[in-house]
């Protein structure tokens, strides 16, 4: 490890000692701006139209071979890689310059489209300009073969909390990195098309919130100087769009960053993306339909496909989905009917299937660690779970047939939940008993529990349309149809330990 830092330090001293012959000999070492009017992969695709023709590009080098008098060179830019040709006889004095050049320098290139006898499609350069100069190294991947010829590349860049921590160098090195955030773009992008064409309108709702609500988890707690309280980071955006559903909008939306002061792992970062929706005078039969159509809507458009492999399993999101209750599919792997079960009941029933239970967990958190344990994995198909136990759901309707039951669903596939629905709760009454409940359940331990938010019960009593909503979170679905195992691995600058 020292050697490497040694040899590092050598590179960098030396690329600074470039940086000022550069600049004695009169270039500019970081420009302004540059004129580009064409990327790598257009002329690529389209050889033809752009043969011969006068084309300037711009792009990081990638790769450099010097043959005296002339050099070839790979430059990436936005949309992939072009290799250049430079001949001093065509730059004259600026070859001298190109001597200097490294690779993950940045330059601008002119020059006309051809083909080299191999074949690659190339430009031809009659002038460059430096735009960037490097002074730090890339790491460099390294290809070898074993004995047997197998192909064997060491990966300087190869630790993922390094890749996490250096984002900005992970999509210079790892094209395919670039490639998930490209469509992580179109996926939101095509969500926002399909809701529009619906007619639902996207709002924005405060992220500072002096109660938090909408879901079970921790806040974030921030202090406001100026008026002197404190404030929550948001964990949902639900009261609030809920609240715009009272005020006469039939239908709201929100893609949004939510907080929650938890720990992290695979699936969770304390930073997230969430799509909430809330439709007036629909319910959760409903919102299933709207789902399964979302879905396909976003699979076809940006993967033309509704056929994907997660983790090696075959998944389809084609139409129509599986439909299981909550409360049979633990009694089918259990034998125990969980709503009407005793706490003591469910405590035996979490410790016989190994799971870790804290003293302060109730009946809620006892059934839903035991859901997760028995069925949640089992699921790989895309399914909607429905008709949860009342005490799992707060804020969701009771079920218009079906005692101790509210009305919800979560959609599972591969084992993860990619989205929770309601058909919402609507009576301010129920509502208060409700929170009031969570209330109790706060002052027993629970710090997951959710606050009585008056202003939010003052706008239910002014009347509030029956509704469904839907949450789905963002960072999960895009590591399902991307087929990423890890939630870092969908967001930019994921949450990270401080480095010792």
């Amino acid at each position: 490890m020292e050697n490497n830092l040694t040899d590092i330090n050598v590179l960098i001293k030396r690329r600074y000692e470039e940086l000022e012959e550069l600049k004695n000999k009169g270039a500019e070492t970081f420009a302004y701006s540059y004129d580009v009017d064409n990327y790598s992969e257009d002329i690529k695709s389209n050889f033809e139209k752009y043969e011969n023709k006068d084309v300037k590009l711009a792009g990081r080098i990638m790769t450099i071979r010097r043959m005296g008098k002339a050099s070839f060179a790979h430059i990436m830019d936005h949309k992939g890689r072009m290799q250049v040709y430079l001949k001093k006889d065509d730059i004259g004095e600026s070859y001298d310059l190109f001597r200097l050049m490294d690779i993950g320098d940045i330059i601008g290139v002119d020059g006309y489209v051809f083909k080299t006898k191999t074949g690659e499609i190339s430009i031809h350069v009659k002038s460059f300009k430096l735009l960037a100069k490097s002074l730090r190294p890339l790491p460099i991947a390294k290809e070898v073969e074993d004995e047997q010829g197998n192909k064997i590349v060491f990966d300087q860049f190869a630790d993922k909390e390094l890749r996490y921590r250096q984002r900005y160098v992970d999509l210079v090195v790892n094209p395919q990195v670039k490639d998930v955030f490209i469509k992580r773009s179109k996926i939101v992008t095509a969500i926002r098309k399909f809701l529009d064409s619906k007619g639902y309108l996207e709002v924005e709702t405060p992220v500072l919130q002096p109660i938090y609500g909408g879901a079970s988890a921790r806040p974030f707690v921030t202090h406001h100087n100026a008026l002197d309280i404190e404030l929550f980071l948001r964990i949902a955006d639900e009261l609030y769009l809920k609240r715009l559903i009272v005020g006469g909008f039939d239908g709201v939306y929100e893609i949004s960053k939510d907080f929650r002061n938890e720990g992290m792992d695979r699936s969770h970062n304390p930073e997230f993306t969430m799509l909430e929706l809330y439709v007036a005078y629909k319910d959760y039969f409903w919102m299933m339909e709207l789902v399964e159509e979302l879905f396909e809507q976003i699979c076809k458009t940006v993967f033309n496909t509704t056929d994907f492999v997660y983790e090696d399993k075959q998944i389809s999101f084609a139409r129509p989905w599986k439909r299981i209750s909550y409360v049979d599919s633990i009694l089918d792997r259990t034998g125990m009917n969980v709503i009407n079960a005793s706490e003591n009941d469910l405590r035996g029933l979490a410790k016989n299937l190994g799971i870790e239970i804290d003293g302060l967990f109730g009946n809620a958190k006892l059934i839903d660690e035991i859901f997760s344990k028995v069925v949640e994995s089992e699921i790989v198909q895309p399914t909607f779970v429905v008709d949860y136990p009342l005490v799992l759901s707060p804020l969701a309707k009771k079920h218009r047939a079906k005692e101790g039951l509210v009305e919800r669903f979560e959609a599972y596939v591969a084992g993860k939940e990619i989205c929770n629905a309601f058909t919402e709760l609507n009576d301010p009454v129920d509502q208060r008993k409700r929170f009031e409940e969570q209330a109790r359940m706060r002052d027993a331990g629970d710090e997951e529990a959710q606050q009585v938010d008056d202003d939010f019960l003052r706008s239910m009593e002014y009347g509030m349309p029956p509704m469904a909503g839907l949450g789905i979170g963002i960072d999960r679905l895009v590591m399902l149809l991307t087929n990423q195992s890890s939630i870092r691995d969908v967001i930019f600058f994921p949450q990270m330990k401080p480095q010792v």
